[in-house]
């Protein structure tokens, strides 16, 4: 895949979960051309800088990317004090933010600049999200989880209305190849949990590939934290974009300016 010096970038609307009409940010090579997209399921703190940036780096490396804003429907204040809500409130219900994420791929499939393909990756709850999206949704190419925890439920007692199945028992429905990417010192998901997940993938004969990596925990890609690590994110960062190349056909080239 080309990097193209040239983006734009904005935030645009977009309607998600029965027809509400939200937010999301919207990132773009830009050049003539036809592009795969990516939607961003962003982590439980929240639709932050971190995730934008996120979004424009896909742009940056030739994707149009979207990432919804799953929590516009709590306010406008900042991410941080939303994020809190919102998990104080114990998170957002699982089937508004499938309806969120397919209204976010919609959105990149009917741009006039799209090839057609679109994958989606996700952090941290967002990783879980992208795992039940795989297993939930028609239409995605490719899915990478990042370090998504409570994609194995231990305790029956953590599933309730918001979160009514694990992720891992829809995996029998899996229907496009999947990316996980993990540190192996993360405590959700632990490394026996990874190790779990990847059994059920390899006994239901799904394609997938998992990447763990030593010396990382949670949220390692993240710039914005203590827990990056640059040497493991820089590796992990190669992995999701060889993997996007291969599975969602990128052949754009940028030629003009529009």
């Amino acid at each position: 895949m080309s990097h193209y010096r040239g983006l734009q970038g904005e935030p645009v609307m977009f309607r998600g979960h029965n027809g509400d009409q939200g937010e999301a940010y919207y990132a773009r090579p830009i050049g003539s051309g036809k592009y795969p997209g990516v939607v961003v399921i962003h982590h439980l703190p929240g639709w932050d800088e971190w995730i934008i940036e996120v979004v424009r780096k896909f742009a940056h490396h030739g994707y149009a990317a979207i990432s919804p804003h799953l929590y516009f429907r709590e306010g406008s204040d900042s991410p941080d004090d939303i994020g809190a809500r919102v998990r104080a409130a114990g998170g957002v219900a699982d089937a508004q933010i499938m309806g969120d994420v397919a209204g976010a791929m919609a959105y990149l499939r009917a741009q006039h600049n799209a090839n057609g393909k679109v994958g989606a990756i996700g952090f941290c709850s967002g990783g879980r999200h992208c795992y039940l999206a795989a297993c939930t949704l028609s239409g995605i190419d490719a899915a990478v989880d990042c370090w998504g925890g409570n994609v194995i439920v231990d305790n029956p007692k953590d599933l309730n209305d918001k979160r009514p199945v694990a992720p891992i028992d829809l995996t029998e429905k899996l229907s496009c190849p999947l990316l996980g990417i993990f540190g192996n010192d993360d405590v959700n998901p632990t490394a026996d949990q990874v190790n779990r997940t990847e059994a059920v993938l390899k006994r239901l004969g799904k394609n997938y590939e998992f990447h763990r990596y030593n010396g990382a925990g949670h949220a390692f890609f993240n710039t914005s934290r203590d827990a990056y690590r640059p040497e493991q994110a820089l590796d992990g960062w190669k992995k999701v974009f060889a993997f996007f190349e291969r599975r969602l056909a990128a052949s754009a080239t940028p030629i003009a300016a529009e």
